[in-house]
């Protein structure tokens, strides 16, 4: 059994967890311990939002963004507004509440994005 909206963290098992387009994603291992147990042998799926897309939208503009993928030296192509790096938490952040119950293994830097932008049509968004 695992939770709804998570990674599976069984011990020994491996999984993928990514933060924004601009941030580190990860490789993570469960591990054994009370904390695995109590919460399932699962953890998080990704960084998490502090900001709905609307909200997003109306509270960055595309010169922030830019310059934020800029100084993580992030290439992006497309996108819009709604997945800004600015609009979700901070991964490490994240995992560090987990830490107990997940070793990271590999931390993977992102160098560039390709999402559809604003005027394209992204059967894939929610």
């Amino acid at each position: 059994m695992v939770r709804k909206g998570a990674t599976p963290a069984f011990p020994g098992q491996r999984g993928f967890i990514g933060g924004s387009m601009g941030d580190d994603a990860v490789i993570v291992e469960g591990v054994d311990s009370e904390e695995a147990k109590a919460s399932l042998y699962s953890t998080v799926h990704g960084a998490g939002r502090l900001f709905g897309r609307k909200e997003a939208k109306r509270r960055f503009t595309r010169a922030e963004m830019d310059a934020w993928l800029q100084w993580h030296g992030v290439t992006l192509v497309g996108a819009d507004l709604d997945e800004s790096p600015m609009a979700y938490r901070r991964l490490p952040e994240v995992l560090a509440e987990h830490a107990g119950s997940i070793r990271v293994q590999h931390t993977l830097r992102p160098f560039a994005v390709a999402m559809a932008g604003e005027n394209e049509f992204d059967p894939f968004k929610d």
